[in-house]
């Protein structure tokens, strides 16, 4: 059984910055790629970033290129979104995703 367990939402203004943290545990850990994504309220789940785990080779949706950075720690089996420049409709809850696995989300609100 595999675990997933985000934290770093919070409340920010227009401008500010967050990181999201998303540690793994619970069986042999050897990902290909692990991934963000976010729901913001009354819409679909999207994809936010995406990350190779072994080449660190990344990948982001066109809203976030160049505000958000994807990054994994191997020691701590931990993915990381360092988001700056964050805006209103970056608002949602934010996921961290391995294959079928998910995690509980962690809510980031950007107030204008």
């Amino acid at each position: 059984q595999v675990q997933l367990v985000e934290s770093g939402g919070g409340l920010v203004q227009a401008g500010g910055s967050l990181t999201l943290s998303c540690v793994v545990s619970g069986r042999a850990f050897s990902p290909y790629a692990m991934g963000w994504f976010r729901q913001a309220p009354g819409k679909e789940r999207e994809f936010v970033a995406t990350i190779t785990w072994s080449s660190g080779s990344t990948h982001y949706a066109d809203s976030v290129k160049g505000r958000f950075t994807i990054s994994r720690e191997y020691a701590k089996n931990t993915l990381y979104l360092y988001m700056n420049s964050l805006k209103p409709e970056d608002t949602g809850v934010y996921y961290c995703n391995l294959y079928d696995y998910w995690g509980q989300g962690t809510q980031v609100t950007v107030s204008s």
